[in-house]
């Protein structure tokens, strides 16, 4: 949307240019993009080809080129941060197939190589000990033979994912070296943003089906994908939002406990960093082992390149500037580590760092198992118990020291409350109140109506109309019908979740998608006449706690009720987290399969691959969002 505020965009936060995404989660293939502050369309569609990131490589290799042709004297700095490999696991098949067989073995046997590896190559120390499983996680065992299939397909295309995204990054420096300026260029290369994620559960084609707590069977995902999508080929593709299994995300995060999401363990939050700089770091294979921190990144440019850190900006007090720049590690292996505490927390998991100690708390949430109810209704923060680790001789956190020392836990509980206190984290699991505890008061708009517009385009979700938990709502269409009309009158959404209202033969329907799974159609009993219609939806959920209580979704023509079903499982937070929406007039109704979109008409009933609002031509729009909509 132009209407702004512009300031937290990256054009507003220092960079000059920027081309990429803003939301989390975006579709390789159909990703909403922005170049500067304007929303833009991929330059190709997915049957061409296109993928985001290797889009986002070529766009920096162009910005590259343009800076030596216009201001070859001018430095620059380029934030390469591509959607690879986080998810969804988009990426062409060819990719996916290079990796066939190659994690046969399951997951035990994949992180038992891995640790070896490791040491070999000297990443971690040999003194490490391999943790064990967490006895909540799935052994590769316990997967029915005829579900290993699923489970390989899903890590496969993972690896592809992972190796073409790493492809794309070499593609950069290469363009470097071309350029002659890799000797003097300072390279920060982080691999991941986190540990692995476990989200995705017992294995998923849809991984907004965990944010939202909706269950989901093995049978049933199968079903979808050999109904609509043909097969285990279809993962990887645009059609579903795959993620791994939790216990590849365990395997991957060797030799460490836990996975993404938990702050208590370093397999949820330590990740591999590689820094070049030929003119000035001497090559040298040796792993740094001081501890440091993403916030240490931006004090180690400011130092490289002799700059600074403000007090002031334009007249306003800054905050202080958090980190410790990594300078004095580049030619020295074993100087004396200079970062004296750290502090972590996501949504009640948390932990601090201190002089080689670690303490922690694994929190209310575990990542890798379907929500429990009881844990987390009657979680209290205060009585956490408390984890100790001496990581100057225990690399993969093996050996809790907490009982054998509780005045070393008491000092470090002390520490992370002065951390907590000075970055503002307080209060503790503040980030699980809106996404487990108060659903409806997540991200969304404080209009109750819109009156929507031709030509508007992309919404963003949290200032569109909604179609999750909590927000009862009436949408009103004034149309002119044509007889065996079909089209879409508007739709929300994508292809693994979204709201649509459309039209096929004369038949008015609407159909509430909570992710591929779960698909509640209400159909007209009769094709609406021709003329002009007053169409209404009526949406209401149930007053039930927890996410996605069930909905009725009625439809209304001229006042008259013609269709309803009952929506047993809505979203809870996000129709799609990472989506907008657009609202637009075209010429053509636009069917299943044809142009940019495939929408929920009859053949295949797919949500369009990007999320939209459209409009047939000389419609109006308006929808209302009120506690007790009231009968049309």
């Amino acid at each position: 949307m132009k209407s702004g505020p512009f300031d937290q965009y990256p054009t507003g936060l220092g960079f000059s240019y920027f081309y990429g995404f803003l939301a989390g989660e975006t579709s390789q293939y159909n990703p909403r993009l922005y170049e500067n502050t304007n929303p833009i369309e991929p330059p190709r569609k997915p049957e061409e080809g296109y993928h985001l990131t290797e889009d986002m490589a070529d766009q920096a290799i162009k910005f590259i080129r343009a800076n030596r042709a216009l201001t070859p004297d001018r430095p620059f700095f380029i934030y390469f941060a591509p959607g690879g490999a986080h998810g969804p696991h988009h990426v062409h098949k060819e990719w996916a197939d290079k990796y066939k067989g190659k994690f046969d073995m399951g997951w035990e046997k994949l992180r038992n190589i891995t640790f070896e590896k490791q040491k070999a190559m000297g990443w971690i120390p040999n003194s490490t000990k391999l943790t064990p499983i967490d006895p909540t996680m799935v052994k590769w065992k316990e997967i029915p033979e005829e579900q290993r299939a699923f489970q390989l397909r899903l890590m496969e295309v993972y690896a592809g994912y992972l190796e073409h995204t790493d492809t794309q990054d070499g593609k950069v420096v290469e363009e470097l070296e071309r350029q002659g300026l890799f000797n003097n260029t300072l390279i920060i290369y982080v691999l991941g943003d986190n540990g692995a994620s476990a989200e995705g559960i017992h294995g998923t084609i849809d991984e907004l089906l965990a944010e939202n707590a909706l269950p989901s069977a093995y049978q049933q995902q199968m079903e979808v994908l050999n109904r609509d999508f043909g097969g285990l080929d279809a993962l990887g593709s645009q059609h579903v939002d795959k993620m791994y299994h939790s216990s590849w995300a365990w395997a991957l995060d060797t030799p460490f406990k836990s996975t993404k999401l938990v702050a208590a363990h370093f397999g949820g939050m330590r990740t591999p960093m590689v820094m070049s700089w030929p003119k000035v770091i001497k090559h040298d294979p040796t792993p740094r082992s001081q501890f440091h921190h993403v916030c240490d990144i931006a004090p180690t440019i400011y130092e490289a390149v002799g700059v600074q850190f403000p007090t002031r900006v334009e007249g306003a007090k800054q905050m202080p500037l958090d980190g410790v720049s990594m300078v004095y590690t580049w030619n020295n292996v074993s100087v004396k580590e200079r970062k004296s505490a750290q502090y972590f927390e996501v949504m009640g998991s948390r932990g601090v760092y201190k002089d080689g100690w670690f303490a922690s708390v694994f929190g209310p949430r575990i990542p890798w198992a379907e929500a429990n109810e009881t844990r987390m209704r009657e979680w209290n923060p205060d009585t956490d118990v408390w984890e100790l680790y001496d990581l100057t001789r225990d690399f993969s956190q093996a050996e809790d020291l907490a009982k054998e020392m509780p005045d070393q836990v008491a000092k470090m509980k002390q520490i992370f409350l002065m951390e907590a206190t000075a970055n503002k984290v307080l209060p503790i699991g503040a980030g699980l109140y809106t996404i487990y505890y108060h659903p409806e008061e997540g991200p969304h708009s404080p209009l109750t109506e819109w009156k929507l517009y031709e030509g508007l385009t992309r919404i963003a979700e949290s200032n569109a109309p909604g179609f999750h938990s909590g927000q009862n709502s009436l949408a009103t269409i004034d149309v002119e019908i044509s007889a065996n009309a079909s089209g879409v009158l508007y739709c929300v959404g994508g292809t693994a979740g979204g709201f649509s209202v459309y039209m096929d033969n004369g038949y008015l329907y609407a159909e509430y998608m909570s992710t591929l799974l779960y698909r509640y159609i209400a159909k007209s009993t009769t094709p609406l006449q021709p003329g002009t219609r007053k169409i209404q939806v009526r949406l209401i959920f149930e007053t039930t706690k927890g996410l996605g209580p069930p909905a009725d979704l009625t439809l209304f023509v001229d006042g008259q009720q013609v269709g309803w079903v009952k929506a047993r499982r809505a979203n809870g937070i996000w129709v799609r987290g990472r989506k907008a929406s657009r609202v637009q007039s075209d010429e053509r109704l636009r069917a299943a399969g044809e142009g940019d979109l495939m929408l929920a008409l009859k053949r295949h009933g797919v949500f369009a691959t990007w999320p939209a609002i459209e409009l047939m031509p000389s419609t109006s729009f308006r929808w209302t969002l009120c506690q007790n909509p009231a009968e049309p």
